[in-house]
């Protein structure tokens, strides 16, 4: 029976000990002068304002890189055990990546001006 009564106490002091601190460190009862973005400077635009259309290449760009990790992280863990296949199937999908690589370049996704 002091199992129950331990986790819930236990419970209740990290809730209380959150809320406790959560009290200590606000700024004021009310969030009508806090400011969050650009650190509380105001802001110079609408937060939700559009965007220079280079950024979507860039993000694109981007994007092909981190599913890059996302495939070579799991590869590193089996290429031991696959042998000679795991290693030519990544340097195919290396090749497929760099040749979109390539093609941005060349459509001029990777110029900034």
């Amino acid at each position: 029976m002091t199992g129950p009564l331990l986790l819930g106490g236990a419970v209740l002091l990290a809730v209380g000990a959150l809320h406790g601190v959560a009290f200590l460190v606000r700024l004021s009862r009310t969030a009508t002068g806090v400011a969050p973005f650009l650190s509380g400077h105001a802001p110079a635009e609408h937060a939700l304002s559009r965007f220079h259309v280079r950024w979507y290449a860039i993000t694109m760009v981007f994007l092909a890189f981190d599913m890059e990790m996302v495939f070579m992280y799991p590869w590193t863990l089996v290429v031991a055990e696959e042998g000679l296949t795991a290693v030519v199937e990544m340097f195919v999908f290396l090749a497929i990546l760099f040749a979109g690589v390539i093609y941005a370049w060349r459509e001029g996704a990777l110029r900034w001006t």
